[in-house]
């Protein structure tokens, strides 16, 4: 119907209806920010005598409304309100003349009415948001920018179930939210608006009224990006990255992890080279870990987070990578650019707790609503945050639909779940009293078991290829199970006891290494109850453990001889390989984010080219020799991949075993962890090969060894070789194929 076929007759008399008053309740909610369903008091409604239009613009001094071409003005009704009855039977398409005393083109602009349109949130979103079941929960939680009823600008929506009412507060409103409130969307505990003109790059939070009448902002849960620490806005987001990694995607799970090569260096995006910006640590990470030989980089947590010195392990912002350095598109540039380079990514992924900032995800609309009523569970002993309500399927959802999102939106490889032992049992950290037992009786937290098989069965659903790791440093049974036989489902766990064990035994002076000889033998009696990667990570260099090699005794070639023989002991024994940055060429102070790795070390000038350049160059020939030999990792979850040669060789600090390949090709590894030169050393070597030759030798003068080397082939007699073992050192040998 045209415009002017809807008008109705102009009254008898002198003037228009009058704008029936809003009730005077309504209207108090109204203002206060208390009213869960604002449209149905602005916008345009049918009356007695034709539509009222009614619109909330503080500040403004005049307010009228444009259709099809004629100005109508609306009346004032105080306190930012103005209305005025249109002579019209049904709503006409129209949009705002609001008038500012200083504002643009002589202080009148022209708008369209958010409370004009309908819902731009489906029914079958709403529908999955309340059985926490929106495994794209991002695409309908947030800030999105679109298109609704053929006008641009920006759907906000967010849960707060328990709030009197919700508003939109921004640097398009001076941080005033009184203009903009929100409606409920109903039991889904949802609210919602379009801004039409709000688009990318602009900031903004929820301003929420609590039920018991305070009002507070808020950042937005599930914002993508957001200001630069300390500042707290969230901003509007849009994606123009076009990935250029389809080839790598497409292949990445061609080979399951477990029986693939998997070397990880770990790094901290903001300290590996300070000062650089996601964009350009995609022009030197990729080339670093490429010529290092590493499958994969593990970035500790990017996800954004208040306090610098938390290194990320304290996010506030689950959807939006740190703004500190750069936009989310400048993150999938540098993923890019390393899937380019042919390395695999894994992040550090923080489920467990989160911080309590006031303006973030804490009493989040006055209620503990991410976190649990009760005070026992809702504080975290150890970390002084709260820990996820796990029991509340909205925020499993939460969690979940963050795990995909990384995974599909940012193409990452892998998610190490930081934690997980502090989620698996309710006595964590707690004394008796603290806690309560579950259903049965028990310490095991049945809520957190049901949210990490959802989440992994869900990842692994969604993103084929991609693979979940465990931080569970407890001998909880079945982490690396499938869910569907009970496990928790993660793809590999990292090997804490082999950590800890390994770097005591190395701790002591060789002299007394044999009395705790076990402490290096003891992890293969469990080493195929999981699929384990084994970890020396960020945790064993800071705080006063001392850097790797600052561990290890002696002199400082004792030192460095020391943490060459443990890295080929370690690229050699059954799992795969974690080394945090810094490690790789031997540094020997602890790690601080504030200034990184202690690069100097490796400048010629100081000398370093058989301290800690030699150092690096082993890691590159551990990795470079370690990838072409599979009996190195494809076996790594098969008792049949390994046999002890020598195991009890205490007096000798000796320990010798052979790895198998699925052909059954064999390589001998040999370390020799006493400060003496073993000659003749008799090693039992398998089958019927005669000569066998040396491939690697920590003790290389390459690397900054003595140089006890084999360069000669090694002949076998009685099924064994003798060779000359070097001091402080690991060699690797295979047979030779005529």
């Amino acid at each position: 119907m045209a415009l002017r076929d809807s008008l109705l007759p102009e009254p008898s008399g002198p003037s228009r209806p009058t704008a029936p008053p809003l009730d005077a309740d309504a209207r108090g909610r109204l203002l206060a920010g208390a009213h869960h369903d604002p449209h149905a008091l602005l916008g345009a409604h049918p009356v007695d005598g034709g539509i009222l239009v009614r619109a909330l613009r503080p500040h403004a001094r005049a307010v009228g409304v444009l259709v099809d071409g004629e100005r109508i003005p609306l009346t004032p009704e105080g306190d930012g309100l103005f209305a005025a009855v249109l002579p019209y039977a049904e709503a006409p398409a129209y949009r705002l003349l609001v008038t500012y005393e200083d504002g643009e083109d002589g202080g009148e602009l022209e708008v369209d009415d958010p409370y004009r349109f309908p819902p731009a949130l489906g029914e079958f979103d709403l529908h999955l948001i309340r059985e926490g079941r929106h495994e794209q929960l991002w695409k309908a939680l947030g800030a999105e920018p679109m298109t609704h009823d053929g006008v641009t600008g920006t759907r906000f929506t967010v849960w707060a179930p328990n709030a009197r009412g919700v508003r939109v507060a921004g640097d398009f409103t001076c941080w005033d939210g009184t203009q903009y409130p929100m409606r409920s969307l109903g039991a889904a505990g949802v609210w919602e608006l379009f801004l039409p003109g709000v688009g990318e790059g602009d900031r903004y939070k929820f301003e929420i009224t609590s039920r018991y009448g305070g009002r507070f902002l808020k950042s937005d849960p599930m914002a993508r990006r957001t200001e630069v620490p300390p500042a707290t806005a969230s901003i509007v987001a849009v994606s123009r990255h076009e990935w250029s990694d389809a080839e790598w995607m497409a292949h990445r799970g061609d080979t399951p992890v477990h029986e693939a090569p998997f070397s990880v260096y770990e790094v901290h995006l903001p300290s590996w080279r300070p000062g650089l910006t996601y964009r350009e640590l995609a022009e030197e990470l990729p080339a670093y870990v490429g010529d290092l030989g590493f499958t994969h980089v593990e970035f500790m947590p990017v996800a954004e987070h208040p306090f610098g010195g938390s290194w990320g392990y304290q996010v506030t912002g689950f959807y939006a990578p740190t703004s500190r350095l750069g936009t989310p598109d400048d993150l999938k540039y540098l993923i890019d650019a390393l899937h380019r380079a042919g390395i695999g990514v894994i992040m550090d992924w923080v489920p467990a707790h989160f911080p309590k900032d006031d303006w973030a995800l804490a009493r989040f609309d006055g209620d503990p609503l991410y976190e649990p009523g009760d005070d026992r569970r809702a504080e975290h002993p150890d970390w002084g945050t709260y820990e996820f309500d796990l029991g509340r399927v909205e925020v499993r959802n939460f969690l979940v639909a963050n795990a995909v999102y990384w995974c599909e939106e940012f193409h990452i490889d892998g998610l190490r779940v930081d934690a997980v032992a502090s989620m698996l049992y309710l006595d964590y950290s707690r004394d008796s009293g603290q806690w309560t037992p579950n259903v049965f009786g028990g310490r095991e937290d049945l809520a957190a078991v049901a949210f990490l098989q959802e989440m992994n069965a869900t990842v692994y659903r969604r993103a084929p290829g991609v693979v979940t790791i465990a931080e569970e440093s407890t001998a909880w049974d079945g982490v690396t199970r499938p869910t569907d036989s009970g496990g928790l489902g993660f793809g590999l766990k990292w090997n804490m006891g082999w950590m800890h064990d390994s770097l005591e035994y190395i701790r002591h002076e060789p002299v007394h290494r044999k009395y705790h000889h076990d402490e290096m033998t003891f992890s293969m009696v469990y080493a195929y109850s999981e699929n384990y990667v084994l970890p020396i990570s960020h945790d064993e260099v800071v705080h006063g453990k001392q850097a790797l090699v600052s561990k290890m005794p002696g002199d400082w070639w004792q030192q460095r001889a020391n943490h060459r023989a443990y890295l080929g002991f370690m690229w050699a024994h059954p799992g795969k390989q974690l080394l945090f940055m810094g490690q790789e060429f031997a540094q020997g102070g602890e790690w601080s984010e504030a200034h990184g790795p202690d690069w100097w070390l490796l400048d010629p000038s100081y000398g370093a080219e058989a301290d800690h350049r030699g150092v690096r160059d082993l890691v590159r020939d551990l990795n470079s020799v370690y990838r072409t030999r599979p009996a190195l990792w494809q076996r790594d979850t098969d008792p049949a991949g390994f046999q002890w040669v020598v195991g009890d060789a205490a007096e000798d600090n000796v320990f010798a075993f052979l790895r198998f390949d699925a052909e059954a090709r064999p390589l001998l590894a040999v370390s020799n962890l006493s400060p003496v030169v073993r000659p003749d050393y008799r090693l039992s070597v398998p089958g019927r090969a005669v000569v066998w030759r040396e491939i690697l030798n920590t003790d290389s003068a390459r690397y900054g060894g003595g140089d006890v080397v084999s360069r000669g082939p090694l002949l076998a007699d009685e099924g064994a070789v003798r060779l000359t073992l070097p001091p402080l050192g690991t060699v690797w040998l295979e047979p030779v194929v005529p």
